[in-house]
């Protein structure tokens, strides 16, 4: 199985194509959590092929050792004790073994940000004012430190918000974002936090 798996891998590589990623993207675990077992089994944070290979190669060897003792003390056990008892011994080496790889492993990062997430974001006027005719734009920053300049207007029934003014991103219309004067508590929170 192990052999199997690698070679088909392999071979989905040279076509271009990784069946790995594949079945990661299927799961879902990386974007929603992996439930119950995998999750203790570190899923989402090991490749699922890699885990399955790192399961397989446990279990196989688990069961070795424990027929190699069976039979050296008295006779082979049954292949379904034997398997269940490889079974439970596997699973903690396969997590710790997993833990390993987890580290080792490169994954993927990206700094992209979806539209959505601007939403509820503070940021300062540089195109404006804001108000109900042409869209303005406000210069907010992502939850990676990186900076955007979004297309924004007033809100209905705000008053136009001058540029150099903060406001905040409260609604999405299409590419448009709707923003209001940011409270000045709040501007004042997080000016204290970005001063040394």
């Amino acid at each position: 199985m192990l052999a199997t798996l690698t070679a088909i891998e392999m071979l989905c590589l040279l076509i271009g194509f990784s069946l790995g990623e594949a079945i990661d993207q299927a799961s879902g675990f990386e974007d929603h959590g992996a439930p119950g077992l995998f999750n203790w089994l570190n899923a989402g944070g090991v490749p699922i092929l890699v885990l399955l290979l790192i399961s397989l190669g446990m279990f196989a060897i688990s069961g070795f050792v424990i027929q190699g003792i069976a039979q050296a003390v008295w006779q082979l056990i049954p292949a379904v004790p034997a398997s269940l008892a490889a079974f439970a011994i596997s699973m903690p080496a396969v997590r710790i073994s997993s833990g390993f790889v987890a580290r080792i492993v490169p994954r993927d990062e990206t700094y992209a940000v979806e539209l959505s997430d601007f939403i509820g974001r503070i940021g300062e006027v540089t195109v404006g004012p804001l108000d109900h005719g042409l869209p303005g734009r406000v210069k907010v920053k992502d939850q990676h430190g990186n900076w955007h300049v979004l297309r924004a207007r007033a809100a209905k029934d705000q008053e136009p918000i001058a540029i150099g003014a903060h406001a905040l991103i409260v609604d999405r219309l299409a590419e448009i974002f709707i923003a209001i004067p940011a409270p000045v508590d709040i501007v004042n929170d997080i000016s204290s936090k970005e001063q040394p």
